[in-house]
């Protein structure tokens, strides 16, 4: 499968049916050699291109199923995904 195959899948949160957007990018593991999580952008960073929001960065193991249109995740609470990311970003 190719990047741009999972760029044009929507990603859904099995927990409550939400649509996270779609995939903008993939975090690897190059040592060992795996992908480590996919990244969603927020609806404010998406429509206004490099404006606030913060990433949703969904780790590999919450990937519940990829499927031919959508990609199913499995996260209790997307929002202390984004603040986990932010955090990180501050060290």
């Amino acid at each position: 499968m190719k990047i741009s195959d999972f760029q044009t899948k929507d990603v859904i949160n099995i927990v409550d049916g939400k649509k996270l957007g779609q995939v903008s990018d993939l975090e690897l593991d190059l040592r060992q050699g795996r992908i480590d999580s996919i990244v969603v952008p927020t609806v404010s960073r998406f429509f206004g291109m490099f404006g606030g929001g913060n990433d949703v960065v969904i780790p590999w193991r919450n990937i519940v199923k990829i499927g031919a249109d959508v990609v199913l995740v499995r996260l209790d609470d997307a929002k202390s995904y984004r603040q986990e990311e932010a955090e990180g970003a501050g060290r």
